[in-house]
């Protein structure tokens, strides 16, 4: 199964979850790779920085490890360039760098200087501008979005954060739920 044919499918599991432009795109416009549509490049420093805002979203808890071990910072930027078309991504990297605009005018520090209250503070408002402009896309939604599904579709995400059983078995829907179990992982 190719990657894309993957996302797809495990996007239509995550499907609540999930914003409606990034559902869009996960399911009428995955394409083929095309460079020409590609003009957006993202350094280390990018998915360094992408990782730490998945790490808001998603971060590292006693029972698991977060969005930034599981290599999201790292997994953004490829779907971005690969998957999405010129027009989200250009919505992506206008929203990208108007964050680390805001991290410089409100705080006065590059972004991955901020502390964790700094960084949740500057994303709760990206979240706030998200619904505020509910008809449009957003950087937050997308990177929100693509945070998820990187880490609910890494190795960690299906091992360590749910419930995972190495060996197949017999389908039983019935099966107890025990408080506190975590959801199983397909």
């Amino acid at each position: 199964m190719e990657r894309r044919e993957a996302l797809k499918k495990f996007a239509y599991l995550l499907g609540g979850a999930l914003s409606a432009s990034t559902m869009g795109v996960l399911f009428e416009s995955f394409t083929v790779f095309d460079p020409t549509n590609n003009t957006y490049i993202f350094s280390s420093t990018d998915e360094e920085i992408l990782a730490e805002f998945s790490e808001i979203i998603l971060p590292t808890t006693a029972a698991s490890p977060g969005a930034k071990d599981s290599g999201v910072g790292a997994f953004i930027p490829l779907v971005i360039k690969e998957c999405y078309p010129p027009d989200l991504q250009k919505v992506f990297k206008n929203g990208f760098d108007n964050m680390l605009v805001k991290s410089k005018t409100k705080f006065n520090k590059e972004f991955l200087n901020l502390n964790n209250d700094e960084k949740k503070l500057l994303i709760t408002d990206l979240r706030q501008e998200s619904i505020d402009n509910n008809k449009e896309p957003s950087f937050f939604l997308i990177a929100r979005d693509l945070t998820l599904l990187g880490y609910f579709s890494s190795e960690i995400g299906c091992t360590i954060a749910r419930e995972y059983l190495p060996i197949p078995g017999k389908y039983d829907g019935n099966v107890d739920y025990v408080a506190g179990q975590k959801a199983w992982a397909v």
